[in-house]
């Protein structure tokens, strides 16, 4: 009884609760039919909130301040450049994602330069950043909509063992991220950094080096969630990664992470993003629009801080 009140009181069971939730309800509502499709959908849809979820996440570790806002700007511009370069052709996918990843490195180099070398506040630097990297984004698409190779338009849109593949994908890379921060010293780096930076410098941690790679890591995941988000669109949209700026902070949130830094949370990440598409889904089964559903995101960001705020109280 003990070990299930402990499991209970860990942040990430109350997002995968809620997701549970949802589903039931929008099962029940829908008398049961597309139960599997709608799962699939879940599970695709919520991959792309996961990547860029956990790179914000990594970030908001660090501490308060600190965020990426160029996240929905640089996942445009790499699934922009990444399908021009591939051209539709089938040999040239590997190149396509260097290149993506290249454009996140170069992305998350330009944001901690301007935090670091001009000591410009994360949110402004990366916000201003933002404006640069969809700049280039324009100028790259000028109005086309190259289509993906066809071997990726197949792999993201297909599914393995019932699993969509971009959901796999998602998997490797959370898998990769738990490992990073409970198995490594650079976890136990943004951890201590977001708890108190000024202990972590006395305590001969490498601050500046590891916020560096900390907004390197994700611009990468960002500019690799844009590639495969174009790639399972059809195309590269110039606003394809709008609604990423405050999904790949929901979902940090709601998902347990704590938003003064020092704490994160990868089973969270999973649990929240998939609430947040049974919510919008749900949603749409009962007619309601974007509006009320932008409505209801707010809403539920700021009761999940309350509530964390409670819980910290209590403690």
């Amino acid at each position: 009884m003990n070990a299930l009140i402990r499991q209970f009181g860990k942040p990430w069971v109350w997002s995968w609760l809620a997701a549970f939730i949802v589903w039931f309800l929008t099962i029940m509502v829908t008398g049961g039919a597309g139960t599997l499709g709608l799962s699939q959908a879940a599970l695709t849809f919520a991959a792309f909130s996961v990547i860029v979820g956990i790179g914000q996440m990594f970030v908001i570790t660090l501490g308060p301040g600190n965020i990426d806002l160029s996240v929905p700007a640089t996942m445009t511009l790499a699934g922009t450049v990444a399908l021009k370069l591939m051209n539709v052709e089938n040999g040239m996918v590997l190149p396509g994602l260097l290149l993506a990843v290249f454009i996140g490195l170069g992305v998350g180099l330009c944001n901690y330069t301007l935090i670091k070398a001009l000591r410009i506040p994360p949110i402004i630097a990366t916000l201003s950043m933002s404006f640069v990297v969809q700049s280039g984004a324009i100028w790259t698409n000028r109005g086309l909509r190259i289509k993906p190779p066809s071997v990726l338009a197949e792999f993201t849109t297909t599914n393995t063992l019932g699993v969509p593949n971009v959901a796999i994908v998602a998997v490797l890379i959370s898998v990769l991220a738990w490992i990073l921060l409970e198995k490594t010293i650079y976890g136990r780096w943004i951890s201590a950094i977001g708890q108190s930076m000024p202990a972590a410098r006395m305590a001969g941690i490498p601050v500046d080096g590891t916020r560096f790679v900390t907004y390197l890591f994700c611009a990468v995941l960002a500019s690799i969630s844009g590639y495969l988000l174009a790639c399972f669109s059809g195309g590269a949209a110039l606003n394809m990664g709008a609604e990423y700026l405050l999904m790949s902070i929901a979902v940090v949130v709601i998902g347990g992470t704590a938003v003064a830094g020092g704490d994160s949370n990868v089973p969270g990440i999973w649990g929240a993003s998939l609430f947040m598409f049974l919510v919008v889904s749900m949603l749409n089964t009962y007619g309601l629009g974007a509006g009320i559903r932008l409505i209801m995101t707010g809403l539920i960001i700021i009761s999940v801080i309350m509530l964390a705020g409670g819980r910290r109280g209590m403690r």
